[in-house]
């Protein structure tokens, strides 16, 4: 099985004796944390490697990222359906606020993004493990290793964000079936070949089994070098089109009450947090990712740039008639409008491997420990990446409605992941330290606040909202 994160080699020392970084960890954590003093317990904690030499001079990844890689597989994590829904966003917060409220947004998620990195290279280094665990593995270490009164609640943080992760991840992979079928049926009916969007799913369901059953990121690589030059390409032409007059009427702030909408859809286009971790650990230096000019900062700042554009333009060009993906605004009987909707449906499918990623190494290793070991375990989890595919697919066929399916999936999802557990961890982890200052605890306590408020007002909103389309619909 790929692991959550890259196979790794240590010289020539038997690698078959180690225990996983999770197993080590809540080893360590069980034989310590009974203790009330805090140094003594990271005095306690001892190296599941005992050599003279940096941990890292015998850490090698099989297949490491390289600078351009990774920033690759980043851009591609948080280019994907969301961008174009940005125009139905800004049509919910306005032509003036969208533009503010976005890039805000986007130094908020980036910031959390560090703390995230952060909290995991202080778990590492505190229980001296071979490579930062994972965004739930570093939550439950923290707040083992934090005060007292919070250490019962580990396991269920662990499972919380893992569960979370999961929907998430298939929400997006849900998505993305929406959108690729909704676009090339526009382009189908055209031609008068028509079939409903539910068959159209049933189509793109063969080309994303055989993308899943890719199972190491470093080959996904030439679908994401594949899926950012068309996305670019499919962007760029949106915008000449987003840039043709007339402009429509649009309004200058929106609605408060639609502000829930606005906040979940630009929650979901920044939707790569859940591969931070993993993406620095399988770069070949994993230090350049989170530096002043690393991976993490240079792919943000360009991203929100696209993001900005492509929204405020796309709702400026249609007004309050901006469909939930603005390809659905092209025109129907021109040949290049109809390419951008294929070409863009082409990228989201390539991509929907590096998204179904995550859910499956998650998912994965409960199933193996549960019903495992088996005789033939590459098998068994090739049928299973085809069935949870066809998980997916089904949902995507109960609830086709794009536009509020990411919104709920940004509310609720992505609000928890991205704004309420990095500050949460960042508290904890300085705590025991003099770092937790005034400063500290006031700007996370207002990031938890934002969170919290985006997710439950954003949540309801996208809920009643998918109940007033269903009702419609059966009208």
């Amino acid at each position: 099985m790929f692991a959550m994160y890259p196979t790794y080699q240590y010289g020539n020392m038997d690698t078959e004796s180690f225990m996983s970084d999770d197993q080590q960890a809540r080893k360590i954590i069980k034989g310590t944390c009974n203790k009330t003093n805090f140094e003594f317990q990271t005095k306690a904690l001892i190296s599941p490697i005992q050599e003279n030499k940096e941990i890292e001079d015998y850490l090698t990844v099989k297949h490491p990222l390289n600078y351009v890689e990774t920033l690759i597989h980043l851009c591609k994590a948080n280019i994907g359906s969301g961008i174009f829904a940005l125009g139905n966003a800004f049509k919910n917060s306005g032509i003036l606020l969208g533009p503010i409220l976005l890039p805000l947004l986007g130094f908020v998620c980036v910031h959390c993004q560090h703390l995230l990195i952060n909290a995991s290279n202080s778990m590492r280094k505190t229980l001296k493990l071979h490579k930062n665990p994972d965004f739930a593995v570093t939550a439950e270490m923290c707040f083992e290793t934090g005060p007292i009164k919070i250490r019962s609640l580990s396991p269920y943080i662990r499972k919380s964000i893992n569960i979370l992760l999961c929907l998430t991840q298939l929400g997006f992979c849900c998505v993305y079936f929406i959108f690729i079928s909704t676009n090339i049926k526009q382009i189908m009916d055209y031609y008068n070949v028509v079939y409903s969007v539910h068959l159209h799913m049933a189509f793109a369901l063969v080309p994303i089994l055989l993308s899943c059953v890719v199972r190491n990121l470093k080959f996904l690589t030439p679908f994401s070098i594949l899926a950012n030059v068309l996305i670019i390409t499919g962007i760029l032409i949106t915008l000449y089109y987003c840039c043709q007059k007339p402009f429509a009427e649009v309004k200058t702030v929106g609605d408060i009450k639609n502000l829930p909408l606005f906040f979940g859809t630009a929650l979901y286009t920044f939707e790569g947090i859940g591969l931070v971790l993993p993406l620095q650990n399988e770069m070949k230096k994993p230090k350049q990712f989170g530096t002043t000019l690393g991976v993490l900062n240079i792919g943000m700042v360009l991203l929100t740039i696209i993001f900005c554009l492509i929204g405020t333009l796309g709702y400026a060009k249609y007004g309050n008639e901006i469909k939930g993906s603005v390809t659905l605004n092209l025109p129907e009987n021109e040949i290049l409008a109809q390419s951008v909707k294929a070409i863009i449906s082409l990228s989201i499918l390539s991509t929907f491997a590096l998204q179904f990623y995550i859910p499956v190494q998650i998912i994965l290793p409960v199933v193996q420990e549960r019903f495992g070991p088996f005789s033939k375990p590459l098998f068994v989890e090739i049928i299973f990446r085809i069935f949870l595919v066809l998980i997916t697919f089904t949902l995507a066929e109960i609830i086709p409605f794009f536009e509020l399916f990411i919104s709920l999936i940004g509310s609720f999802g992505s609000s928890a992941l991205a704004l309420i557990f990095p500050p949460i961890l960042e508290c904890i982890t300085k705590s025991n330290t003099s770092e937790l200052t005034p400063w500290i605890i006031f700007k996370n306590g207002v990031i938890l606040s934002l969170g919290i408020f985006g997710c439950a007002t954003g949540s309801y909103e996208s809920i009643r909202s998918i109940i007033k389309s269903f009702h419609e619909e059966q009208d």
